[in-house]
């Protein structure tokens, strides 16, 4: 079992930064594909990134090139999600994942374990 805590949500103005992080629990936490995933009003649930242990990273395309990185650190069980020039389209609950597959994550939206959710919002 691999408990999610995530932090770093809140209320920004186009243009600015954020940076989420976090933290996984659990035995064998640092093993896992860890991800971000985000759902805004309305709409169902997306991948936004995933990256594995040993590095490797997955990005969806509407976040490629624009500034959102994802990084890990395995000593501290926790993965971050870097976020500049923030638009108001990125206003949504962002969950934290961990799952066995990093294309799962990315090609089918799945993952074993998830974070509560925090909240990124967006003003003009």
């Amino acid at each position: 079992q691999v408990q999610l805590a995530e932090s770093g949500g809140g209320l920004v103005q186009a243009g600015e930064s954020l940076r989420l992080s976090c933290a996984a629990s659990g035995r064998t936490a640092s093993t896992y594909f860890m991800g971000w995933f985000r759902q805004a009003p309305g709409k169902e649930r997306e991948f936004v990134a995933a990256i594995g242990w040993n590095d490797v990273t997955y990005y969806t395309d509407s976040v490629k090139g624009r500034f959102f990185t994802i990084s890990r650190d395995n000593a501290k069980n926790t993965v971050y999600l870097q976020m500049n020039r923030l638009k108001p389209e990125d206003t949504a609950v962002y969950y934290c994942a961990a799952g066995t597959s990093g294309d799962r994550m990315r090609n089918f939206g799945l993952s074993d374990f998830w974070g509560q959710g925090t909240q990124v919002t967006v003003s003009s």
